[in-house]
């Protein structure tokens, strides 16, 4: 299951959360190897976009949490449709 998730962290100074930004990084780049976390990208300012593909809405759940525990933050989720699949389904139409 794809989903896009867009953080927006709480507004507090950025250099008082600095150490716990190297902490995103960190976290995130064992998930980016198997492809739970498709990519990553810095927004520009604060917040970081991710693109994760798992398998149930329950371990999203558990990975937004673990960011959450990381830098607290408001998240914005898409859930969307693998490019092959959205093809299909227009085809069969």
């Amino acid at each position: 299951m794809l989903f896009l998730v867009i953080s927006e962290p709480r507004p507090e100074p950025p250099s008082s959360v600095t150490s716990q930004r190297k902490h995103d990084w960190e976290w995130v780049a064992p998930l980016l190897a198997p492809g739970e976390v498709r990519s990553v990208h810095a927004k520009v300012g604060r917040g970081a976009v991710a693109l994760f593909d798992v398998p149930t809405n329950e371990r999203l759940h558990q990975r937004l949490n673990e960011w959450a525990d990381i830098i607290s933050a408001r998240f914005e989720v898409h859930a969307l449709i693998d490019p092959d699949a959205a093809q299909a389904f227009h085809n069969k139409t």
